[in-house]
């Protein structure tokens, strides 16, 4: 791995909180794009900067694949800003998928509308995407991770609601 490279691993890794469990999610803490996912600035060519998803970073530093743009790393976790990528598909979060996969697992998680579909969860606009997603990100930045702020920033639930247990 080169100097630059062994860098920028190290840089990516500042912007990540693992879960205590192995199964938890690892949320980035980065940069958050205006989609709901984390952006991760790179070399690139060694000239210029690159943009991309700090998941695909991962997964090329850990697979040496650089994936295609028409190929995705699709989300099992369902937490956009889930980077807990693994080269054994039984534990990681992502797996490589295209955009058809990608819409059946939104209609599978109940992301796609339709006639079942509660409205509330329904195809979420994009600014209520993003605004979830920095709240989660904001939450483990202030606080580390702390399952029930987590939750309270997955489900939009203030401090004013109270939970069940």
């Amino acid at each position: 791995m080169t100097e630059d490279r062994a860098a920028e691993v190290e840089r990516l890794w500042k912007h990540v909180v693992k879960g205590p469990d192995p199964d938890d999610c690892w949320i980035w803490t980065g940069a958050v794009g205006d989609d709901g996912y984390g952006r991760f600035w790179t070399v690139g060519d060694g000239i210029r900067q690159r943009t991309m998803r700090p998941q695909r970073f991962l997964y090329r530093h850990l697979t040496g694949i650089d994936l295609p743009p028409s190929t995705m790393l699709l989300h099992r976790c369902d937490v956009a800003l889930c980077v807990h990528v693994d080269v054994d598909p039984a534990v990681s979060h992502l797996r490589v998928g295209g955009a058809a996969e990608n819409q059946r697992d939104a209609a599978r998680a109940g992301r796609r509308r339709n006639r079942f579909t509660i409205e509330k969860y329904a195809s979420l606009p994009r600014a209520d995407r993003v605004a979830r997603s920095r709240r989660l990100r904001d939450a483990v930045r202030a606080h580390g991770w702390d399952p029930e702020l987590i939750a309270r920033a997955l489900s939009d639930a203030g401090s004013e609601h109270p939970t069940l247990f």
